[in-house]
Parts: C-alpha cells; structure tokens; sequence
C-alpha cells in the first residue's frame, strides 16, 4: 500500500526485510507462504558472481520441502552425477593423502531420519530457487537496487527510510517490524548498536572462480568435489567442483596475520601449484574476505531484529553458515506472523534470540575447529618424500586429516540437533541431567530422533510419501495417541480458548506412537516439540497461552 505525505512517498507493510541473500529471501518467503505481507529490500541486482556456499543442508531441505521447492533444488544446473568424495593430497599429480568417498547427488539418499537428503546446490544457483519461490508469495514484493538509509521505532512499529538507487529517490517505509539480514556488515546492527564478540579474524583468505573444461583430466587422481593440498607448512588450498563440470573455486587460506592482494598472474600461479604443472584456465571472479567467528551480543531490539551472518559469523569448515542462517529465519518467521495475527505474545519474540544464539555458538565453535584440525595438521617435507620415510609421513598426515574432519563431513547432528533451551515458550517438565545436555550439545555426529521439548520432532513415514514433518508448518499440531482422544480434545478446546491455531493429528501406527514416544506431544509451526507428556496439564489453557508467548 502506498500513501503520499510531504516530499515522501509511504511505503506499508507488515514486515521490511532488509537483505535479498538466501536468508532473507528465505524470511520474506516463509511469512508469506504463512500470509503475511513483506518487503524485501536488496542493494544489488540479485544476480550472484562468486558463490559463497554450494551445500544446502538437510534441515534446509527439510524447510525446501515444506515450501515445495525440492525439485527446484535437485533440477539445477549442478551435475548430480559428479562424485563427492573429499581428497587430501600435496597436489593433483603429486601424492593422495587419504580420500573420504562420498555419493554423487544422484545416487544419494535420505538418512533414516529425514525426508530429505542434503544438496550441492551453490549460491548462484540457489538464489534463483528462493527468489522464485518469494517472489510467488502473494504479500511478498522483491526490491532490488534498494537501499535501507535508516530506521527509527515507536509502540506501534518502524519508519524507514529508503532509497532507490536507480532514481535516488528516498521513500519511507511504515512496518510493524524490521529485520536486518544484510549480513556481516549489517547496517541494521550497526544503527541498533549491537556488538559482537568472538575470536575475530581466523584468515584472510582469497576465492577464485575459474574455467577449465577437462581439469580432472590433467592429472591421474579419481575425481573429488574438494580437493585439500597440503604442503610443508601444512594445508594452505581448497579447489572445489563448483558446478561439477568447467568451473571450479579455489581458496588460498592464508591466515589472520597478512592480508594479500594476488595479481591474476600470482593466483594463476597457486592453480599450477595445485595441480603440479601449468594448464589453461579462465579466472572468472575473485573474492578476498576474511574468515571471522563472532557472534552478536543481542539478536533484537524492539520490532527490529537481525538474522543470519547480521547474527553470526563463522568460519565455512563445515557448511553450516547458511543453513543456520535459514534456521534463524524460519524460527523468527513464524513467531512474527503469530504476532502479526493476534495470538503471539511478547514471550514468543523474545524467545527469537533465546533459542538461536546458543545454536550460532555451537556452529561458530564446531566450524573453527574443523579449521583448526586442517591447520594443525603434522608439518612435514617428508610427504614429499620417495621411499617409506615418505610413506609413512603421507599416511600420518591423511589420516590426520582423514579422522579430524570425518566429523565435518558427517555433522549429522549439527544439522537436526538443534535443541532449544531455557526457552520461555518451551515447558520443559522432565528431569535432566547438566551433562546429559551438554554431552548432546557438543556431538556433532551423533543424532538421536527425540520428542523431549525443545528438539526437532522426528520424522516418521505415515504413508508412502508422506512425512510426520510434512503435518508441521502454519499452526500448532497435536501429536494424540488414538487412545487419548479425550484428552485430544481437551487440549483443543484450550488450544481454541487461547486463540491458538492447532490441528490434532491421531497417532494409530506403532512406528509413529514409538518414534514420538509419548502419547500426547505438542508440536510448533517450526517443528519443534513446545510440550510432551501422558497426561493433560492441570491448566491445559495455560499451557496453551504459554507456548504462545501471551
């Protein structure tokens, strides 16, 4: 809706998300996949140069499917076909280390677990997928070439003000929330004034996007989609498949002490070195960024939050950037569209950063030290070496490699394990041990499906096709044995007396009744399990008011 007043022109909507990567559009098209109405605002044309991240991970994919976007995902121009294993080796046609073999997209499957699999997606493809899928959303609108000037807040929303970069035209925009997922440098932190604390700098490292037809026939090695060189003085490159077929990026680590600044030549120059020998290659982009964990000191003020790499920086050993950006979004979505109806309460919005800061510490945590395993690798010119002195150096450092990252490539856990604590719209009514958490929280591998309150409710087939993930979305869902049916009903009449939208779903099967282990669990639009228990609360009302924030 538009309205003129003064020199400015009114811009209203419900929620201005400001920031049109994968997080935001990812924000912008949840809540209008829920019904909301939300603007996106982006500096730049949408388009992607040089892919930032090329792995959509399961959870995201679990989010992709609710959204109906899978087949987007798996159609891209990646070719599924390419195999995925991860090859440390001195160089292409030098010597292999030790190999971690991994399936090809296309022979891939889902874990026991989950509906979905993980994807090699990269961001240039990815993009497009989210922004298609926003921009379908009826309330949503995709701004490119603008730019969020700033912002001030009252008790009943946020006044922007706004540019359009192509005229210069500044406009304001009048919503009852803000959120920043403008990303490490976000100006949306920035004018709240919220810090971030953390290691800070761990490298400063370059990304090359370059062309080469046949690469993987220069040398001898089978293929890989991440190739790790390792040198005298340890790790010190990546080159990855970016697309499984000509383009391919490379990253010089480096470290936090010196920052470069390579001529075309010079990267040409760490490519040969790479491979071992000079080839043809085309540089298509090159990226100098620097590799920082950090995470924010607070996630909100007011109505204005912030979201994703605005929340968190981490290194990207591990995939996991992104993804929890994703998850921070479908989390605040969710919470702000419940607010937006009526029946979201103040708990509910503070909830947002009570929930997600203790994940953006644990993947920050877990991501550096899959760094730091590739820079504490042995340092040794014996891999160099001919004759057994050399193999027994080059089997030392591969399987150094090999089992200090085996945990990278397997994070199970990092991805589905997500447990929200201390919550205040989570009841937590069950006895647990500090180290019984603590012990969960720090697996990175290990995921255990689980309905105690505050986990990811577990999937379970209920027909063919069709998942206990797929009930979970717009509202809340009772999860009720078909025993149980009166106390089904009790807690729907409380659900309808709070004024909360919930649907009650009968629990007949045996593997369903077992996989959610109690016979009454209540589960939130995100997924997550809000409450569990055999019997009905004595104030089932309250209980109802309390997992909505009221």
């Amino acid at each position: 809706m538009r309205r003129e007043d003064g020199w400015m022109n009114i811009m209203e909507a419900e929620v201005l998300v400001v920031g049109g990567g994968p997080v935001g559009l990812s924000l912008a098209g949840d809540l209008g996949w829920r019904g909301r109405r939300a603007v996106l605002l982006e500096q730049g044309d949408g388009r992607i140069v040089q892919a930032k991240m090329d792995g959509v991970g399961i959870r995201t994919m679990e989010f992709c499917r609710r959204w109906g976007i899978v087949n987007d995902v798996e159609s891209s121009a990646y070719n599924r076909r390419y195999p995925q294993d991860n090859v440390y080796l001195t160089a292409l046609n030098g010597y292999e280390l030790g190999r971690q073999a991994m399936p090809a997209m296309a022979d891939d499957r889902p874990p026991p677990e989950s509906p979905q699999k993980r994807e090699r997606c990269p961001q240039n493809m990815f993009d497009p997928v989210l922004q298609r899928f926003a921009a379908s959303q009826p309330g949503v609108e995709l701004r490119y070439g603008h730019r969020l000037l700033s912002f001030q807040q009252d008790a009943d929303g946020v006044t922007s003000d706004v540019q359009d970069l192509r005229t210069g035209q500044v406009s304001a925009y009048r919503t009852k929330y803000l959120v920043g997922c403008d990303g490490g440098r976000s100006t949306v932190r920035e004018q709240l004034g919220i810090g971030m604390q953390g290691k800070g700098v761990l490298t400063h490292t370059t990304n090359v996007i370059f062309r080469c037809a046949d690469f993987n026939g220069l040398h001898d090695k089978a293929p890989g989609y991440r190739y790790m060189f390792v040198g005298d003085a340890g790790v010190w490159a990546t080159i990855v498949a970016i697309n499984g077929n000509d383009q391919w990026r490379m990253s010089i680590i480096g470290n936090a002490r010196e920052r470069h600044d390579y001529t075309d030549e010079q990267l040409k120059q760490f490519a040969y070195r790479a491979v071992g020998k000079p080839f043809d290659l085309e540089l298509l982009s090159v990226l100098r960024w620097t590799r920082i964990e950090q995470v924010a000191d607070s996630y909100r003020r007011g109505r204005v939050f912030i979201c994703g790499d605005a929340c968190h920086l981490t290194s990207p050993t591990g995939g996991l950037g992104m993804n929890t950006g994703i998850g921070d979004a479908v989390d605040l979505s969710w919470k702000l569209a419940a607010c937006l109806e009526g029946w979201g309460g103040e708990s509910l919005l503070e909830s947002y950063e009570v929930e997600r800061r203790p994940v953006a510490h644990r993947i920050t945590r877990f991501s550096t030290s899959n760094l730091e395993v590739m820079q504490k690798v042995p340092h040794t010119a014996m891999i160099f070496a001919d004759g057994p002195a050399g193999d027994e150096a080059r089997a030392s450092v591969g399987k150094a490699l090999g089992d200090g990252l085996r945990k990278e490539w397997f994070s199970k856990n990092m991805h589905l394990g997500n447990r929200y604590m201390d919550s205040p719209v989570v009841v937590y009514n069950e006895p647990e041990t500090p180290e019984q958490v603590e012990r969960e929280f720090l697996d990175a591998v290990n995921y255990r499906p689980t309905t105690r309150p505050g986990c990811r409710a577990p999937h379970v087939w209920l027909a063919e096709g069709v998942s206990s993930l797929d009930l979970f979305g717009k509202g809340f869902v009772l999860m009720a044995a078909a025993s149980r049916r009166d106390e089904a009903s009790t807690m729907a009449r409380a659900a309808q007396e709070a004024g909360v939208p919930l649907v009650v779903h009968e629990m007949k099967h045996e593997g369903v009744l077992a996989a959610y282990q109690e016979p009454l669990v209540l589960v939130r639009p995100d997924g997550h399990v809000a409450w569990r228990s055999g019997t009905v609360p004595q104030d089932p009302v309250g209980l109802m008011r309390g997992v909505a924030g009221q």
